[in-house]
């Protein structure tokens, strides 16, 4: 049986970047995501950037190994799918995917993909997005498709990182649930407490009352520990010790 080819995650390419900070948060969010490969296609403050580091917020491995090319085609020679990320097709008539239809293809495979993001004034440009075989346009309001790099980045690189399984929530073990009986002991208790106080007045909403206040306490679905600890409370407030202290 032969072995799945690995498919390599996909190269971020930025067409002629502006300001160092936006390549920097741009660096931040493609290593949140597990992407580390990132080419800049002209800079126009060259690079390195001073003022990239700190908006990467340590995001270094992908500012250190990041390439400088001189065009686009240079940057995506080596790729065998080239995306250009876009809200305009601009009369071009190319493939159109959203960013989790781009995710999917890419994980397909085979071979290295591209992704271009354009300069943060203007984006791409027509040549630019001519090399590219497939478009991607996110979703977006009509009336306001104002996105900036770093946010661009991040929607598509979480779309590809959903399905690396980068990490799964952290498992958190759950106290014991309480029983029913100490449960209703400690509604019992109250009860008691409210009832030396006057608390249920008038005496025909006493039962609508109760029903709501163990409606109440019921919801949250107590822990065992929980329980005991309110109980403590409630003897306290009575002016008892509680028991076990």
């Amino acid at each position: 049986m032969s072995t799945p080819a690995i498919i390599p995650p996909p190269v971020l390419v930025l067409v002629r970047p502006q300001l160092g900070e936006n390549i920097g948060k741009a660096a931040r969010a493609m290593l949140n995501f597990g992407l580390v490969e990132m080419r800049l296609v002209s800079p126009r403050d060259g690079w390195p950037n001073p003022s990239a580091g700190p908006a990467a917020s340590g995001a270094d491995v992908v500012l250190e190994e990041a390439q400088v090319f001189e065009t686009v085609s240079e940057a995506v020679a080596d790729c065998a799918h080239v995306y250009a990320t876009t809200v305009r097709k601009r009369g071009v008539t190319k493939p159109v995917v959203t960013p989790e239809g781009a995710a999917r293809a890419i994980h397909a495979g085979p071979g290295r993909s591209a992704i271009l993001f354009g300069p943060e004034r203007s984006g791409l440009e027509t040549d630019d997005i001519a090399l590219a075989r497939t478009i991607i346009t996110v979703p977006i309001n009509p009336e306001f498709g104002s996105l900036n790099l770093a946010q661009a980045v991040i929607l598509i690189a979480y779309e590809w990182s959903k399905a690396e399984r980068l990490a799964s929530p952290p498992h958190v073990d759950l106290p014991p649930p309480a029983l029913q009986e100490e449960l209703d002991g400690m509604i019992a208790q109250l009860d008691a407490m409210l009832a030396e106080t006057d608390f249920f007045f008038p005496p025909e909403r006493t039962p609508v009352t109760r029903r709501t206040l163990r409606t109440l306490l019921t919801k949250p679905g107590w822990s065992a520990q929980e329980v005991r600890t309110v109980r403590g409370v409630l003897s306290a407030l009575a002016g008892k010790q509680p028991r076990g202290r």
